[in-house]
């Protein structure tokens, strides 16, 4: 058996930022539309006419003030509502391709690596481009790297329990090096045209290198131990699937083919969930004394009551750090983001717990140590 390790990450950043007065102006001048359409509909109580968004509402609701995304021109346009993006050739790399290799060069940089040591490529992320080819063989391709290659999908949660199944084979011996990487275009399947969650999201690629501790060629996290649970929930869902032709009204365009969320029920159900998960794990390695918690970047408040109850106090400044007024909800990027930004300051056996949370419901938390 060989210790687990993270060696090297690595977060991909668009240029282009939309801000909360930015989407605000773009919503509401949709609404404005909407309703003038609808006015004869409206006034009879048939619909209700879409209330405005304000920038108050959106920081006070989620902490958020702004976020990265591949195209803004699309989302902003009040006749579009979605991202525009090149089409491109089968012969091409992919969207989400190219975004992840740029994480994950910088990922292998860090850990002093190339792509052609690389053995075992994991492609965790909430949606992919396609179904098949996997993203991750042509993320291999692009890098050089050896072994295998695949997909996974645990929505917010998905770079936790790609570290725990790249953790695992390292551990076992059956792959040396691992990189696991999660492109998040969440531009792409959130609903724009919704108030109560046109300002979610963001997008964003991380990439982390997990290799045998006595492979690494400088300081890394120990990765002590990895604790993943799920339990079926339709409070998150998103159903689109290649099954909507197959249906009478499949192709039409429906609010379900899009994110949606019943977000109290959420809250109430996975603040608990995932602060009992946290705190068991800890309990489970007799670890009490964590420096950093880097949390699942969806909602502050939610992270302020996990924190909370994970550190028995108010967290300080720095043990539970946000990005999410930055980048927003990046689903399964979020916590490595804050990993990424946040570790670089940490002393030699201090420990900290990555943890991200979100649709399944899932949780998956990894307990590190700095050496």
């Amino acid at each position: 058996m060989f210790q687990p390790a993270i060696t090297g990450s690595g977060v991909f950043t668009p240029d282009q930022v939309i801000t909360n007065d930015e989407l605000v102006e773009s919503f509401n001048a949709y609404a404005d539309k909407m309703n003038a359409q609808n006015a004869d509909a409206i006034a009879a109580g048939d619909m209700d006419p879409i209330p405005h968004s304000s920038s108050e509402f959106i920081f006070k609701a989620s902490g958020i003030e702004q976020r990265h995304v591949l195209d803004k021109t699309g989302v902003l346009n009040p006749d579009v509502m979605h991202p525009q993006l090149r089409q491109r050739s089968d012969d091409e790399p992919g969207v989400m391709t190219e975004m992840a290799v740029d994480a994950c060069i910088k990922a292998l940089t860090q850990a002093g690596l190339e792509g052609t040591d690389i053995d075992l490529v994991i492609c965790a992320a909430s949606n992919m481009e396609r179904a098949y080819p996997a993203v991750a063989i042509e993320i291999q391709q692009e890098l050089g790297a050896q072994g295998f290659a695949f997909d996974m999908n645990v929505a917010c949660s998905s770079a936790t329990f790609g570290i725990q199944a790249a953790a695992d084979m390292v551990r076992s011996g059956s792959v040396r090096r691992a990189i696991v990487v999660n492109p998040e275009i969440c531009s792409g399947h959130l609903e724009w045209r919704d108030r109560d969650c046109h300002f979610i999201f963001g997008d964003v690629a991380t990439a982390t290198v997990i290799e045998r501790s006595e492979d690494a060629k400088g300081d890394y996290f120990e990765i002590i131990s990895t604790r993943c649970a799920t339990k079926f929930s339709n409070n998150i869902r998103n159903n689109l699937g290649f099954l909507r032709r197959s249906r009478p009204d499949g192709v039409e365009d429906r609010r379900d083919m899009q994110f949606m969320q019943n977000g109290r029920k959420v809250f109430k159900e996975v603040v608990p969930m995932v602060s009992a998960h946290m705190l068991s794990h800890l309990e489970a390695e007799g670890v009490s004394d964590v420096r950093r918690l880097w949390l699942h970047q969806a909602n502050k408040s939610m992270n302020d009551f996990i924190g909370k109850k994970v550190m028995g106090r108010t967290p300080e400044t720095g043990e539970q750090p946000n990005i999410l007024q930055d980048y927003a909800n990046t689903s399964s990027a979020g916590s490595i983001i804050a990993f990424s930004k946040f570790s670089d300051d940490f002393q030699p056996g201090e420990y900290g717990m990555i943890c991200s949370f979100g649709a399944g419901y899932s949780v998956g938390s990894v307990l590190v140590r700095r050496h």
